[in-house]
């Protein structure tokens, strides 16, 4: 509960709807000389289908899916849990960790996805001086070109969470909105949230791409969304941003 850094877990019961039913999953690495600390771990919702919002994937009267349905396996929260190692990635090893453990499980399993937020679009919008768009379509475009054409003076993507799962050899599956209405998700992501899909037939390309060309991989889908985003911001100004 304590280590938890992306959705709060509220109580003790908020913690046992997120472990305890079939359909869920926790994964986590430990290292001998802390054997009652995590060093990182990642929760897991077994779906049939793809999320589209991270209330439903919390909702605390969901139906339980039967662990023989699913379909998919669905990424929510990762959390570093030590500060001190804050410089070491153990996340892109423990993904493709769990990735082949559920594998061997579920044989069923034909999707792999996160459900993230996008935890600096409202930042990059406020430094771009853009104003968020009211409708949903509009602000859907808008995070789409965020996520592909929003980068840093070293041309690698504004978001940290983008950079996260691209190097780890994801693709941009696809964007959805009101997806998160938590105030800590209206605030920084304005409610929007993102799939990252890693097909395991082609992680290693994509991070190859990713890491030697800085190209992002993404969706048909996500790619048209981009291009119409690029109408809302082409009259605004654009700062650099380090």
């Amino acid at each position: 509960i304590a280590y938890e850094a992306v959705h709060a877990i509220d109580s003790w019961d908020d913690l046992r709807r997120r472990l305890q039913p079939e359909d869920r999953r926790c994964f986590a690495f430990f290292h001998p000389s802390l054997p009652d600390e995590p060093l990182i771990f990642v929760e897991v919702a077994l779906t049939k289908g793809v999320p589209s919002s991270i209330q439903g994937v919390l909702a605390e009267e969901r139906d339980i899916v039967p662990v023989d349905e699913v379909d998919t396996a669905v990424f929510y929260s990762i959390s570093n849990c030590q500060s001190g190692l804050a410089g070491v990635s153990f996340g892109n090893s423990l993904i493709k960790q769990v990735v082949q453990d559920l594998s061997r499980e579920l044989s069923q399993l034909k999707t792999f996805v996160t459900l993230s937020p996008l935890p600096t679009f409202c930042k990059w919008a406020k430094e771009q001086e853009i104003e968020l768009p009211e409708t949903d379509a509009a602000l859907k475009e808008l995070a789409a070109y965020y996520l592909l054409e929003g980068k840093r003076k070293n041309d690698m993507p504004f978001d940290p969470v983008a950079r996260f799962h691209l190097y780890n050899g994801a693709l941009v599956h696809d964007v959805h909105v009101g997806a998160d209405t938590s105030e800590n998700g209206k605030k920084q992501s304005a409610g929007v949230m993102v799939n990252y899909l890693y097909d395991l037939q082609k992680i290693s390309q994509n991070h190859e791409v990713f890491a030697n060309k800085k190209e992002i991989v993404a969706s048909k889908r996500v790619q048209a969304l981009a291009k119409a985003g690029v109408v809302q911001t082409a009259s605004q100004p654009k700062s650099d941003v380090a």
